[in-house]
This record gives C-alpha cells, structure tokens and sequence, in this order.
C-alpha cells in the first residue's frame, strides 16, 4: 500500500494534520492504536490560559512574546508570534469546514464554566457550554437521578456566589430505568444515546419543563447532544436557554468533537486503521520509506512522510521506567530535565514536571535519534516536550497549531518535489 502521509496517532493533533493534507489531496492514512484522548476531553479547546510563571492570559497574542522568553522550547516560541497567529485562524477554519460549530476566537479567551462552577479561560467552546458572565438572574441547574458524575449543588453554590439565583431540581424520567438499575452502565455516554432518540424527545422536555420552574436558563451535566440536534430541539420547545457541563470521562462533547472530525477526514478519502500499531519502519539515504504495522506485518506501508502524533503518557506516546522516560516507536529523544526524584512533586495540585517531557525537535518539528533528525519524519502535539498543557492551558492549541504547521511544511515540500526541473 502506497501514500503519501501516514499519521501515527488519531486525536486531536493527528486528525487535525490529516485533514489537512487530505484537503489538500494527499492520500493520507492514520495508525489508531486506541481510542482517542478527545474522549476524555470536554469539547472546549484551549491556546493559551497562563504562562509558565503563573501569569494569567486574557489575550494570547500579547502573551506570546513573554512565553517566548520564559519558555524558549515551547511549541510555540519554535513557531514565532506569526505562525501562531496564522496557525490558530487556520484551525478555526478547520473546525468550520468540518461542521463543528464552536464559540471563541483566538484573539481573546472567554471563560467557560466548568463542571464544578467555576470559570477556567478557554479559546474556542461548543455553544451549548456556558460562558462566565452569566447573562441570566435565574438559573435551574438539574442532575439526572441517580447520575453521580454531577454535582449539581456544587455548580448552583459557585454561580450563587457570584450574584446568580440558582434553582435545583432533579430529573428522573422512567425511560432511563433501564440504566439507572445498573450502575456501572448510568454514565454520560449512554444516557445521551437513550435521550438522543427522538421518541424519548416529548417526555423528556414534559419533565424538564415542569423542572425549569422561574429558571431563564437551564444547566445540565452533558448527557445529551452525541446528535448536536437534540440540544436545539429542546431549547426550541422550552423557549430558554439549555446548557450542558461536561462530566467524567467518557464526555459526550468530547466524543461529538472526535467523531466529526474523524468523519471530515474520512470524507475527504482518509483512511483509519484502527486498532493498529507501528511495529518498525525501513530507512534509506536518512528517510523512512516503509513502515510496518502489528495488522500488515507482511505488507510494507510505502510512504514520503510520517508525522508522529501519538500523544504523551496517558496515550502511550511516552511511555516511563523508574530511570529514562521513552518514546516507544522511533527511540527518539525525549527532553528530560532534572533527576528522577524531582520529576514529580508531592503536591498533586501544583504544576508537575513530567508533564513538560517530551520529543527534542528542531523548528521543523523534527525529532531527533542520536543527534541527527530524520528528514520526513515530524513529531506533533503532546509528544512534544516543552509545555504543560494543564498549568498552561494550551495542549488543544498545541495539537492543532503543530498540525497544521507540519502539513503546511508537507504541503510545500511535496509541491517543489513535482515542480519540473
């Protein structure tokens, strides 16, 4: 089998990368080993929240020159200022063409409200989220009976706090019986696939009208909305705003920004190998030209290039023994700083140094192997070392910003290989 571009990874950097090239007509496939990262994610995207001294970030692009000088290996001070900026107007209209609608932009981060009530600053967001300031005086948040992945009156106590009057209620409708005798099955995911068909539609907007009492918006966990219409239909019949919180993981908005852009790639004639992984690669004059995968051990996966996007530790992209930290499929280097003892600290809640581990890369996001680079190998998204995601709010930023840089490099590269001579 033959392509052009073989992505190692299928979240969001991955998909991100290969849309692009796929839009662009490269044949393109991309290595699944499991399920996506952005199932566990909460539908919004971050750029930049704060920067590595603390500092919080209200408008990124004021932001980056001083990341640049606190954190000289982040992503985005290998990109410059410019290609952030560009790159982030590019993802926006990325998600559009995908039909992924979304709220925010990247010249200033809004603040949403997380599934606790509080505000955390975010770049883009589905628009069913709610977004701090609260334009409503009264608010009915409701939990689903039974369903403990919410905690309604920690959300109502944290927006009361800030002036809003808030109602709770609870829904029990009969037709989730059926997983509410079964705990282990009540979860976000398949309560959203029995709310999500139209027929539980009538009752369920019965109860949530007789719940909403003098509420001018309504809040829920995201239980709902795997079909973006069933939110609309909702709102439409009970004439007030109807707005949804993230839970634990599986999360219905995370799994609904996974399955379109999966869907926009594949559209476009991307192929999905999932459940596979890359088992070794064939090398020749300082290119990969071949890789090989545990499902096609016999059958070379001829390629001009290969963009790595197999996340950090959680995903297996990274991969810890009690002495190095690894990158399981090249062998590439992996930036690591201090001792082993200081890689972590005793504060769960304080920023963790192993969460800035990651893939060596020059501005070409090209990673290194015993000091030299591999010239159509690329490293993308949380792979990369020099950023912490969580303290710093930008891993969704990272993913698709590097994405699309390499693609575009990708995209030119392949262009001056055709051009006559």
């Amino acid at each position: 089998m033959k392509f052009d571009t073989i992505v190692i990874g299928s979240g969001l950097a991955g998909l991100t990368a290969g849309i692009k090239l796929a839009e662009n007509g490269q044949r393109c496939a991309i290595v699944s080993r499991g399920q996506s990262a952005l199932h566990f994610s909460s539908g919004s995207l971050d750029l930049l929240s704060r920067l590595p001294d603390g500092t919080p970030v209200h408008e990124p692009e004021a932001a980056l020159e001083s990341l640049a000088e606190q954190a000289p290996q982040h992503p985005y001070s290998l990109m410059g200022k410019e290609s952030v900026l560009a790159l982030a107007a590019e993802s926006e209209q990325l998600l559009a063409r995908a039909g992924i609608p979304l709220t925010g932009h990247s010249r200033q981060n809004h603040l949403r409200i997380t599934p606790l009530g509080k505000q955390r600053a975010s770049w883009l967001s589905p628009p069913e989220v709610p977004q701090a300031p609260l334009p409503w005086q009264k608010v009915t948040v409701i939990n689903i009976a039974g369903f403990l992945d919410f905690q309604a009156e920690l959300v109502a106590g944290s927006l009361s706090a800030s002036g809003c009057s808030v109602h709770v209620a609870e829904l029990t409708l009969p037709v989730l019986d059926v997983l509410r005798n079964n705990p282990s099955e009540f979860r976000a995911v398949n309560i959203a696939r029995v709310l999500d068909l139209p027929e539980n539609l009538p009752a369920l907007v019965d109860e949530l009208r007789l719940l909403l009492g003098s509420g001018e918006a309504m809040i829920l966990p995201a239980c709902m909305g795997l079909e973006a219409r069933t939110v609309a239909s909702v709102e439409q019949a009970l004439e007030v705003p109807v707005k949804l919180l993230p839970t634990l993981p599986p999360s219905v908005p995370g799994m609904r920004l996974h399955n379109a852009l999966r869907s926009r790639f594949q559209s476009l004639g991307g192929l999905i190998m999932p459940g596979d992984s890359v088992t070794g690669a064939q090398l020749e004059q300082g290119r990969i030209n071949a890789l090989f995968t545990k499902n096609h051990r016999e059958v070379p996966l001829r390629i001009h290039n290969v963009i790595l996007a197999s996340g950090s530790f959680f995903s297996g992209g990274l991969e810890a023994t009690r002495q190095q930290v690894i990158e399981p499929i090249f062998g590439l280097e992996v930036n690591i700083q201090g001792e082993r003892d200081t890689w972590s600290k005793a504060d769960f809640f304080t920023p963790q140094p192993w969460l800035q581990f990651g893939l060596t890369v020059n501005t070409h996001f090209q990673p290194f192997h015993h000091g030299e680079y591999t010239k159509n190998l690329y490293a993308i998204g949380s792979v990369l070392g020099g950023f912490d995601p969580i303290q710093q709010g930008c891993g969704a930023g990272v993913s698709m910003l590097t994405a699309l840089c390499v693609a575009n490099q990708i995209l030119v590269a392949e262009e001056t290989r055709h051009e006559p001579a």
